[in-house]
């Protein structure tokens, strides 16, 4: 069966950058290879359930996925725009630093450090002075090509 919007598919993949890092993975022995199993302790790496057309992967995950079969394994690259964007000015937040130290309970941000917004994305804060502190909300991956290898197991 190939796969189609609407369809149900269950795959095991590995995110990699250009440099080859791996940044996410749905297989254990991947995660315990590469370090990230010591990053996220608590994280069961299984495989990967996802609706096709429901826009729960990334949009040339979901792209790349259409037409392939289960059993089949692929390779897909996807640019920035398929992906998480281009990092953006506008991600940046300026908080002033008073401000965001009463909402921190008298904590003052380091820089390097990641704050939640009321929205649940995070930000990194880039900046702290006396008067501001500069957060970066922009996707992590943002700016990246992601090389996915994929292996799917069911289709339905």
């Amino acid at each position: 069966m190939t796969i189609a919007t609407g369809d149900s598919v269950t795959l095991e993949y590995t995110g990699r950058l250009d440099d080859d890092t791996v940044f996410d993975t749905s297989r254990k022995s991947v995660a315990e290879e590469t370090g990230l199993a010591e990053t996220q302790p608590d994280r069961e790496y299984t495989p990967l359930t996802v609706e096709i057309g429901a826009e729960q992967v990334i949009e040339g995950m979901e792209e790349g996925l259409i037409g392939l079969e289960a059993g089949e394994t692929e390779t897909l690259t996807i640019p920035p725009e398929k992906a998480y964007g281009e990092p953006s000015d506008e991600n940046i937040q300026e908080f002033e630093t008073a401000e965001l130290q009463e909402m921190l309970g008298g904590q003052t941000p380091e820089e390097g450090s990641y704050l939640e917004a009321q929205n649940g994305s995070q930000g990194e804060v880039i900046h702290v002075d006396e008067d501001v502190v500069r957060v970066d909300f922009n996707p992590r991956l943002a700016g990246e090509t992601l090389t996915f290898d994929v292996e799917i197991i069911d289709v339905s």
